[in-house]
């Protein structure tokens, strides 16, 4: 799927990857897609809850390794 904005939050913890997502998406468009890259285990959780919390839609994830990549598209 295309994206329009990469965030590399890979080797950061919580709450660190859910707040550099919230700062990107704050300057980003209506309908833009942010792709996120991380390693935390505990992102996939994160991520769906922070999607439900502020509404943005999470169009997916995948796990890569070590590695978990969210695709979120901002309302």
């Amino acid at each position: 799927m295309e994206f329009d904005r990469d965030l590399d939050a890979r080797g950061l913890n919580c709450p660190l990857p859910i707040l550099k997502a919230k700062k990107t998406l704050a300057e980003m468009q209506s309908g833009e897609v942010l792709r996120i890259t991380a390693t935390d285990t505990g992102s996939v959780r994160d991520f769906q809850a922070f999607a439900k919390q502020t509404g943005n839609a999470l169009l997916g994830h995948t796990q890569n390794g070590y590695e978990f990549v969210f695709l979120l598209r901002r309302k």
